[in-house]
């Protein structure tokens, strides 16, 4: 968790993984190599879903092992009430934040640990080859 360079966005995420947390995800179809799992509003508190979040430790060109969490507000993502949040989980290079809306930055909120990044490509692939899934997420203290 990159604490230090985006204090919201992980507090928001250090918040909502209070309790471990299915997301549905699925490989993206925009943004390259990456495995979205957006938080489904039902899920939200309701603080943070009247408040949003902030960009923080901003790109648009994540880097492969970079967790980036994506902020929408209410009816910019085809017109939808709701808000949205979505964790995206890159696995390779060249991702990009990239929509049908156009250029849309992201918050990076964490990075996998270098010797871990083969493993997680290797998942993210089997997800891509495999379609649509259930994602579970958690927090995890380091050793």
């Amino acid at each position: 968790m990159l604490a230090d360079a985006a204090p919201e966005n992980v507090a928001f995420l250090w918040d909502f993984l209070a309790q471990p947390r299915d997301l549905p995800a699925l490989h993206a179809i925009w943004t390259g190599p990456e495995i979205s799992a957006p938080i489904p509003d039902a899920m939200l508190a309701d603080q943070h879903r009247a408040a949003g979040l902030k960009l923080e430790n901003a790109t648009v060109l994540p880097q492969p092992g970079e967790l980036v969490l994506t902020y929408l507000p209410p009816r910019v993502w085809g017109g939808g009430e709701a808000p949205v949040f979505d964790l995206g989980l890159f696995y390779g290079p060249h991702g990009r934040l990239f929509f049908p809306i156009g250029w849309h930055a992201g918050s990076v909120v964490a990075r996998v640990a270098a010797a871990d990044l083969p493993a997680l490509a290797e998942a993210c692939r089997r997800i891509r080859q495999g379609g649509a899934c259930t994602l579970r997420i958690s927090r995890a203290v380091a050793a």
